[in-house]
């Protein structure tokens, strides 16, 4: 079954984009095609460019992308426990890290020294790097995996769920971190996430994805405060507690996000909002500017700016 979508977003230096949206709304995949891992047999990129510093990726060969990959761009994936090798110390995988991008020719004793120096850039202590990851809790895992992951200096940091596997209070550790992290080194970042608390705090500007499409997509003020938003978006806002408002229950988005090798025509969120007209079940909806990259993908919206110009 082929099915494809056209995605569009920029992301500017030093800049963090979230990109939010339900489970199986396409996140991971924007990230995997970003960096060519798709899965071979279920995925492609047919169409369309990624231009990472005015470079065409697509076009790239393999052995070209493997140079990108960890060196100018890295992933963190959302669990540390399968990100890690039980068998190697921390250190050494760290250091395999390095070696495999060794651009500048570090020595032995530089590339032992740049692994304590990333250990202790993610808060672990230096001679802690002897030890295996089952000897590290779920928190000091992805610390681990975050200083693999900014070996070489990346230039993009993409972020794939950074702490969904950690409790609360270690998520904020690592989110205050990264943060941290990011101010320091100038990187730019994209940080996948079903959390909207983690995009209020870390982000600059925001894509929400439904059903493989950006369906809003704007700086992090204009989607949290604005007044005008695509049905999804508000529904996303409407089922987190308010700690302002007393309510009984919280009103979640009714039914489930489709299959997406059986995609609903016209507009793919059509069947679970409380808006549709016939127009949504057979027409797909076009990018409606509200402000200067303020962009939302609705017929609703299209029509309530119709009629207020």
């Amino acid at each position: 079954m082929h099915h494809s979508t056209l995605l569009s977003f920029v992301l500017h230096r030093k800049e963090t984009m979230g990109i939010v949206g339900e489970t199986g709304a396409g996140k991971t995949t924007l990230a995997l095609s970003i960096l060519q891992l798709l899965p071979e047999r279920t995925g492609q990129i047919t169409q369309g460019d990624i231009l990472f510093d005015g470079e065409e990726l697509t076009k790239y060969t393999d052995a070209d992308m493997r140079a990108v990959r960890g060196e100018r761009i890295s992933m963190i994936f959302q669990d540390p426990m399968t990100s890690l090798n039980p068998v190697l110390t921390v250190g050494k995988q760290i250091a395999e890290s390095l070696a495999l991008h060794n651009s500048t020719h570090r020595t032995k004793e530089q590339i032992e020294a740049r692994v304590d120096e990333l250990l202790e850039l993610v808060g672990i202590p230096a001679q802690r790097k002897n030890e295996y990851p089952h000897q590290f809790s779920g928190g000091m895992k992805q610390r681990v995996v975050i200083a693999i992951a900014l070996a070489c200096d990346p230039e993009l940091l993409i972020a794939d769920e950074p702490t969904t596997a950690l409790d609360v209070t270690i998520q904020a550790q690592v989110l205050a971190m990264m943060l941290k992290l990011k101010r320091e080194l100038g990187t730019s970042m994209i940080i996948i996430t079903h959390d909207l608390g983690v995009v209020a705090e870390t982000c600059d500007s925001v894509a929400i994805m439904y059903a493989g499409e950006i369906v809003e997509i704007g700086a992090v003020e204009d989607i949290f405060e604005g007044p005008c938003h695509h049905p999804y978006t508000a529904g996303l806002f409407a089922s987190i507690p308010d700690l302002d408002v007393a309510s009984d229950r919280l009103s979640p988005i009714e039914g489930i996000m489709p299959d997406p090798t059986n995609l609903p025509n016209g507009c793919k969120f059509h069947p679970r909002c409380p808006y549709c007209t016939d127009i949504c079940r057979s027409v797909p909806p076009v990018d409606t500017v509200i402000h200067n990259g303020h962009l939302i993908r609705c017929h609703k919206i299209a029509q309530e700016r119709k009629v207020q110009a």
